[in-house]
């Protein structure tokens, strides 16, 4: 990762550009706690923010589908000038959830920018993604121009669990 990439993004001005932002990066890297430090900052750079771990958001999709809020809650992604998706790919998604998110993606071009982080990197999204089709038109949209982090190294969980004191039992 390179500081004076994240130094850039703090500044939000990513998000004012509508530009993408795809941090990868395997679990514990700390993908979640960057794209929350973004989202954060864009709050404060007075960004309408909106964040959804990926599995609940599809959760919430295919529930509006059936009870008829699809078109709020449709709106209310493409209002925020910055949509935050944790965990892409995490879990099995039904091929009307990614339709659904090609509907998002699509309202968002050209005004709003998109965080997404996944452990997976992003040449094997498409694979992801069951339909050949629709995985085109989701990558199409999201990998033009975006920023991208690409996260290494050990856990950091592992790192906070080592490095605190073990308790004595004196």
């Amino acid at each position: 990762m390179k500081r004076a990439q994240i130094e850039q993004l703090r500044t939000s001005q990513w998000v004012q550009h509508y530009r993408n932002c795809l941090i990868t990066g395997p679990t514990g890297s700390g993908k979640t706690y960057l794209a929350c430090a973004l989202g954060h900052q864009a709050c404060r750079d007075g960004h309408r923010t909106v964040y959804h771990y990926a599995p609940k958001l599809f959760r919430a999709l295919q529930t509006a589908q059936v009870d008829g809020s699809l078109p709020n809650l449709l709106k209310k992604l493409a209002r925020a000038a910055l949509v935050i998706i944790d965990d892409f790919g995490i879990a099995a998604v039904a091929g009307k959830q990614y339709r659904d998110l090609l509907e998002i993606l699509d309202d968002r071009q050209g005004s709003g920018a998109t965080l997404i982080t996944s452990q997976f990197p992003v040449n094997q999204w498409h694979e992801i993604i069951a339909d050949a089709t629709v995985a085109d038109a989701i990558l199409d949209r999201l990998v033009h121009n975006p920023y991208r982090i690409e996260l290494k190294g050990e856990p950091l969980r592992k790192h906070a669990a080592s490095s605190k004191p073990i308790p004595s039992d004196s």
